[in-house]
């Protein structure tokens, strides 16, 4: 049986497999015609800046890399709507801030999985990669997280 794949929230991210084989993953916000302020979570009222007279809001995909602008590691179970499975054994999570790269704008999201807080360090490059949040019957959840960039050096072992 076949599991649907469904973002858990639409529209926040995008996971495409491009002509030659190479999956291409970003976050999405918009960026205001106008005044060029980027929004993420992504905005499709109008311009949240509040200097700007408005103009038409359009979608554009950010950076896929950024640097680390803080750090904690998640030691309790979140409370609902979290899905957590009672019974199972509780796994710490790591979260983290992470400064987009061309935005300059800060994001949040989990570390991939086996990243810890040992792992990490402010100024540290990473790159936003999909994930799973939860899988039931029918459903995988996806999601993003970040993971250190590999050739940057600054991985620790």
């Amino acid at each position: 049986m076949t599991r649907t794949r469904t973002p858990v929230v639409a529209g926040w991210f995008t996971h495409v497999t491009g002509a030659s084989g190479e999956e291409q993953f970003h976050l999405l916000g918009t960026r205001c015609t106008a005044c060029r302020a980027v929004f993420f979570p992504r905005e499709d009222a109008h311009c949240r800046n509040p200097t700007c007279t408005g103009g038409e809001l359009a979608e554009v995909p950010l950076s896929r890399r950024g640097r680390v602008w803080s750090y904690t590691d998640g030691r309790y179970r979140p409370p609902a709507p979290y899905v957590s499975d009672p019974a199972a054994e509780w796994e710490p999570y790591t979260l983290l801030a992470v400064e987009l790269a061309a935005e300059r704008m800060v994001v949040l999201g989990q570390a991939a999985p086996g990243v810890t807080v040992a792992d990490l360090a402010v100024g540290m490059e990473v790159e936003v990669e999909p994930g799973v949040l939860n899988e039931d019957a029918d459903t995988v959840w996806t999601t993003w997280r970040f993971r250190p960039v590999a050739d940057a050096g600054e991985v620790r072992a």
